[in-house]
């Protein structure tokens, strides 16, 4: 009981010391290494991205949105693209014009945490969206008597609630697992915004469970996502090549275009 006594403050006060250690952790973004007058076209730049991404977003979004003769399977998936960039773009760019614009490169535990939480989940989700424009265009090619049947306005729907509670399984953990781990007070990171795979190498602790959850989303998402969208377009040629007129083929085929660029886009960094 003695010893119990003795061991009991000294309990509290390390308890108290390591919640002390918790809240004090900062990391440290970092931007590119330039002068005065390059920081300043930098943050110009930057800022003239950030109103193009947004205000392109959301006319997109806006002209979908009020003309009835877009209510259509394509135009519903764009405009679920378009919402997953935008949030991607209020989630990362801020910090990255708070570095440029007021050499603001602290970032807090919690808030580095909420961020990569964002940027993974919408990264989950435009890859789900990119997959379910390859099955749009799958159907539209394949099956064009049925394209309307089968890709009604409900059934869109639940496909974009799979995609959006897909991502909220597999991307939730990820903040909770980087919780639990211990952290130097300041942590330089190598980009403007917090990313799982950079978080989890500042930490003072064993990142094994860690990487290996971090290796399964990847392939769990982006890993499946971009097979199935090959795979689809190995179908949509099958397809194509069984029509006899060649104009027929090329116009079938130019529908894919933009898609085709979209995912080469998203995928061409992320495999990189």
């Amino acid at each position: 009981k003695g010893i119990s006594e003795f061991l009991a403050p000294a309990q509290y006060n390390m308890s108290a010391v390591n919640e002390t250690k918790l809240n004090s952790v900062i990391f440290l973004l970092t931007g590119l290494p330039c002068n005065g007058d390059a920081h300043l076209w930098i943050s110009i730049s930057f800022c003239f991205m950030y109103v193009i991404s947004v205000v392109g977003n959301s006319v997109i979004l806006f002209i979908v949105k009020t003309d009835p003769s877009l209510h259509e399977p394509m135009y519903i998936f764009l405009s679920m693209l378009a919402i997953t960039d935008l949030g991607i773009s209020i989630t990362t760019i801020p910090t990255i014009l708070g570095i440029y614009l007021f050499n603001s490169r602290e970032i807090s535990l919690d808030a580095c945490l909420a961020q990569l939480f964002f940027i993974h989940l919408l990264q989950c989700i435009e890859s789900s969206v990119l997959l379910l424009m390859a099955f749009d265009r799958f159907t539209a090619i394949h099956n064009p008597l049925r394209y309307a049947s089968i890709l009604t306005p409900p059934r869109i729907a639940k496909m974009g609630l799979m995609a959006v509670l897909r991502a909220m399984v597999i991307i939730l953990p990820l903040p909770f697992l980087l919780k639990q781990f211990r952290y130097s007070r300041a942590n330089v990171l190598s980009h403007s915004y917090c990313l799982y795979q950079e978080v989890m190498k500042m930490a003072c602790s064993d990142i094994t469970v860690n990487s290996i959850y971090g290796l399964f989303t990847k392939l769990l998402t982006m890993g499946l996502d971009s097979l199935l969208i090959f795979l689809s377009y190995v179908m949509i040629l099958k397809t194509v090549l069984s029509i006899a007129s060649h104009e027929e083929c090329l116009r079938a085929l130019n529908t894919c275009v933009s898609h085709l660029c979209a995912v080469l886009l998203f995928y061409t960094p992320e495999i990189s």
